[in-house]
């Protein structure tokens, strides 16, 4: 059956007809947001969200950024800090912090030292005190810091809970330094320095560490104990290994701290990652365990071997006037 152009022109007007009359019974499209609007949502459009994950990576590499710059004002040339770790107990005014930072005013050039000083506080309080007394302090994030996790503010008892879990915050911490492309001297805040004591660490060594007690004449053999009261460790892919290989040992090792870990370890790791490790003579680093009173060579010494944070500081106050009437005693002491 053929139609002629009138009909065919005639359904056409009556198709549009019905598709705009369809058109407009049907909702409005969902609309497209501006450019304004846009810089609130994802890229695909969806409503962006602050996942925990991305605030807590944030948060990491913010610290990460306060430490590499406090790390760079701290340094030497050669890129090597000194550090030491408080808590409120040793930070509180008259107590450690307080004599240990005496020493360096009274020590031979060692005062000069404290601008490469970075003292670590693993509480508020003491970093609060920190600040009041040295101008390079760090606030260790401690996990569970005011969430019921560990309390490391007070006196801590030898090898308790918290005693271990401090030890091995600190190990991590000495990683990071040395990942970071940091070398570093460690002391414990109940150490005095009368001189400086890197002159006495040769140049070939990754690690050189104290001990309680050093005999014989080889700094090399590792038949000694450690004391991680003083450690030097030097920022080199193989150390960054040895201290990494340290702390996976600890896991076979549940409730030892570093230094049991480490006097445990020390020939196998130095071997696998070809470290050079060597135990400083207590004639340099001396402390009560084997005290070595010639001032003429002592470095530093350590409120080691006496327990109780009072009697510590008692001993420790009277080997400091010791040394300053040894000092006023030879005026011309240079080194």
């Amino acid at each position: 059956m053929m139609y002629n152009m009138r009909d065919f022109v005639g359904f056409l007007v009556g198709a549009s007809i019905s598709m705009a009359c369809i058109m407009l019974l049907l909702p409005p499209p969902p609309s497209t947001p501006c450019a304004g609007e846009l810089s609130l949502l994802g890229g695909n459009g969806t409503q962006a969200v602050d996942h925990p994950s991305t605030k807590a990576a944030a948060s990491s590499a913010g610290e990460e950024d306060k430490l590499l710059e406090l790390l760079g004002r701290a340094a030497m040339e050669d890129k090597t800090i000194i550090m030491t770790f408080t808590n409120e107990a040793f930070a509180a005014p008259g107590s450690l912090m307080d004599l240990f930072l005496e020493s360096f005013r009274a020590g031979v050039k060692t005062e000069p030292l404290l601008r490469h000083l970075v003292i670590v506080a693993v509480d508020a309080k003491a970093f609060e005190r920190c600040r009041l007394a040295h101008p390079l302090c760090y606030l260790l994030p401690v996990a569970g810091r005011g969430g019921g996790g560990a309390d490391f503010a007070a006196e801590q008892p030898f090898m308790g809970k918290d005693y271990l879990d401090m030890m091995w915050l600190r190990n991590a911490f000495q990683a990071r330094v040395l990942e970071l492309g940091y070398s570093f001297v460690f002391t414990d805040v109940d150490i005095v320095w009368f001189r400086n004591p890197l002159l006495r660490v040769p140049v070939a060594a990754d690690i050189a560490m104290s001990c309680d007690v050093f005999y014989g004449e080889d700094p090399y053999d590792l038949e000694k104990k450690a004391n991680g009261g003083f450690l030097y460790a030097r920022s080199r892919a193989r150390t960054v290994a040895f201290f990494r290989s340290w702390r996976e040992a600890a896991a076979a090792r549940p409730g030892k701290n570093e230094q049991f870990v480490f006097d445990e370890v020390k020939r196998e790791l130095a071997a696998r990652h070809g470290v050079t490790v060597q135990f400083v003579d207590t004639a340099y680093l001396s402390g009560f365990c084997q005290p070595a009173r010639d001032f003429r060579k002592v470095c530093t010494f350590h409120g080691n071997c006496v327990p109780g944070l009072q009697r510590k500081l008692d001993h420790l106050r009277q080997v400091l006037e010791d040394w300053k009437m040894f000092r006023a005693n030879n005026t011309a002491l240079t080194d």
